[in-house]
């Protein structure tokens, strides 16, 4: 409903909800994961692009493989997994995390590169709405994370373009007439990737 959606958007925004008038912070961290029947939608308002941009990635599973599907049947053969599922990290440590990514070192050739990309997607004869500035800062915090979790104080080329498509296709906004000729989002990405060059400069430290 559109004030869930309200309430929600200020939650993602601001980490603070309102309630009887009084402003609360919300506890960090704070986590939104939202899941999307692509089958019904009857009942469901759609999301707000401002609301849309708010979230860092989409992901699409898609059925599984046949040999991910039977490990899926064997694992269920008994008590489901999900009992003993265990506690991996302390949650207070997570924001001491999310700051200890900042130090991951982004050449500028590589900042260059995510503002050309971005710059590729507002100008697409294809997209009525390409990338906002939000989103350019979140495919370059990514990639600073994927840098990190690879074990590497640096971001490569391709730490950025495997991220492309999950951070930025939820984002775009077809043309309709576009969308009528079958133009995806996650094709027209593939299209600024391939005409988007990567010049490394020289002398970077």
């Amino acid at each position: 409903r559109p004030r869930t959606q309200g309430a929600l958007l200020g939650a993602m925004g601001e980490g603070q909800v309102t309630i009887d008038g009084e402003t609360r912070m919300l506890n960090q961290p704070f986590l939104v994961l939202a899941t999307q029947n692509p089958g019904e939608f009857e009942g469901t308002f759609p999301l707000p692009e401002a609301q849309l941009d708010r979230f860092l990635v989409e992901v699409s599973l898609g059925y599984p493989t046949p040999a991910e599907e039977t490990l899926m049947l064997e694992a269920l053969a008994g008590a489901h997994p999900i009992t003993t599922i265990a506690q991996v990290v302390d949650g207070a440590q997570l924001p001491e995390l999310q700051r200890a990514i900042w130090a991951i070192h982004v050449q500028d050739s590589l900042r260059d590169y995510i503002f050309r990309l971005a710059t590729a997607t507002r100008t697409h004869p294809d997209l009525a709405l390409g990338v906002s500035p939000r989103a350019t800062f979140a495919l370059f915090r990514a990639a600073q994370a994927a840098a990190a979790l690879a074990g590497r104080e640096f971001v490569l080329p391709d730490d950025i373009k495997a991220l492309v498509r999950p951070v930025w296709q939820h984002r775009l906004m077809l043309r309709p007439e576009s969308a009528l000729r079958g133009r995806t989002a996650e094709a027209v990405l593939g299209g600024v990737l391939a005409e988007t060059t990567l010049d490394l400069g020289e002398n970077e430290a």
